[in-house]
């Protein structure tokens, strides 16, 4: 396909989710599935526009007056890919598969019209309703870190201490261009540009061998705050596919025991691939079945319980874009609710003296810093740690000029620290 065929075939699919207000991944392989013409250069550059277009949505409507897939394409192609008018003009010819000859309006916009005066929400690009609770956040700063989440992530990877120390690892990935990432001492970072695909790392001898999980830095580094020791019993309440779990299996050395176990049965299945891939040998799956509490038997005996908790993940904005403008305030009430009921059960859980890592993917205050505070204040036999000596004993010292001190915790982003918008508060039970 020629990349102006490729842009026709974006303005189809952006159309598609549009019409049928579903995520970005499922219109994308209707496309493939219904154009198997399209090879997978093609299929990959295609989805690289859809999703750089829903990343700029805003913004992208504000330069150009007016919304839509062409809008938001044309837009896309000068504020993200920074093609020039004359490049942009060129592909969209009207010639076969080419979308149709700019307007004198299109035209001129693309020539004149800028984000200078536009508004936090459209120039950071993301839903104006969050503007009050963003802004909580960040304060002055909201604009230069929505337009941080509105730019492509790298390909973040975890080196398996269990298999291998980084430099080597490193070595091995030389042909990408892995370089250590600035903050997580076991962490590989690949990065790529507007258009180009990323590299298919799990076809990769190094994965396939274990060596390496992807997982972005932030979340990396939320494993190493929560501080496991080999000694401890550890209960990782919402495990999903077990990212953090294999973290904190490597930096308990295969020694102690994590419980891992998550209220959705389904998202527990890739765990046992993974845990076998990485020879990670101290962590016992417990899926539960029916109404019984897989973790029922370990009430009052965990030194840790990790609680990685459901939420409207505002912090991957930059690898979902499509996510951000489905969130509405009725999602965000009902994850709150779940927050505090996944709290409760891990206060539940935890001995005396034990601690809680409470961590999310959000950027939203009621997820986080309120979410805490409404948990200390129905168990008032916990309180939050303080964060800067908490980075200082997982030995991060070195990012509290990077990281965003709140009341109860820290806030990762993608301005500050080069990571997903991760948030964590470490809660300790009196002894």
């Amino acid at each position: 396909m020629t990349p102006a065929a490729r842009i026709s075939a974006s303005v189809e699919v952006l159309d598609d989710i549009a019409a049928r207000r579903r995520p970005a991944s499922d219109a994308l392989k209707d496309w493939g599935l219904s154009h198997r013409f399209a090879g997978s250069g093609d299929r990959a550059a295609i989805a690289g526009l859809v999703y750089d277009a829903l990343r700029r949505k805003a913004s992208s409507a504000w330069l150009m007056g007016g919304e839509g897939s062409r809008a938001m394409l044309l837009g896309t192609l000068r504020l993200e890919r920074g093609l020039s008018p004359a490049q942009i003009m060129r592909l969209f010819s009207g010639e076969r598969f080419a979308p149709a000859p700019l307007s004198a309006e299109e035209e001129a916009r693309l020539q004149s019209a800028d984000l200078a005066s536009a508004p936090a929400h459209i120039a950071g690009d993301f839903p104006e309703w969050l503007t009050p609770s963003l802004e909580g956040v960040f304060g002055d700063d909201l604009a230069a870190e929505m337009a941080a989440f509105a730019r492509r992530a790298p390909l973040d990877l975890r080196v398996n201490a269990l298999k291998g120390s980084r430099e080597l690892v490193q070595a091995e990935l030389a042909h990408l261009a892995a370089a250590p990432t600035p903050h997580s001492p076991l962490g590989l970072r690949i990065t790529h540009g507007p258009g180009e695909k990323a590299p298919s790392i799990q076809s990769d001898p190094v994965y396939l061998k274990g060596e390496v999980e992807v997982q972005d830095e932030g979340s990396q580094l939320a494993a190493m705050l929560a501080q496991p020791t080999p000694r401890d019993q550890v209960v990782d309440l919402c495990a999903g596919a077990g990212g953090k779990t294999l973290a904190l299996a490597a930096a308990m050395g295969n020694h102690g025991q994590i419980y891992a176990t998550d209220s959705d049965q389904r998202r527990l299945a890739p765990i046992h691939a993974r845990l076998e891939r990485a020879d990670v040998r101290n962590v016992q799956v417990r899926t539960p079945r029916g109404r019984a509490d897989a973790v029922g038997d370990l009430d009052g005996r965990a030194d840790l319980v990790v609680v990685d908790a459901p939420c409207t993940g505002t912090g991957t904005w930059r690898r979902n874009p499509d996510a951000k403008w489905r969130v509405r305030p009725g999602s965000l009430d009902t994850r709150v609710l779940e927050q505090a009921a996944v709290l409760d059960r891990a206060a539940e859980l935890v001995r005396p003296g034990g601690r809680i890592a409470y961590i999310t993917c959000s950027v939203l205050g009621a997820e986080n810093d309120d979410a805490v505070a409404a948990f200390v204040d129905r168990h008032p036999g916990f309180g939050a740690a303080d964060a800067r000596e908490a980075l200082s004993s997982a030995g991060l010292s070195g990012m509290a000029d990077a990281v965003r001190f709140t009341r109860h915790g820290l806030q990762m982003s993608p301005l500050r620290t080069g990571t997903d918008g991760f948030y964590v508060a470490m809660l300790r039970r009196q002894a």
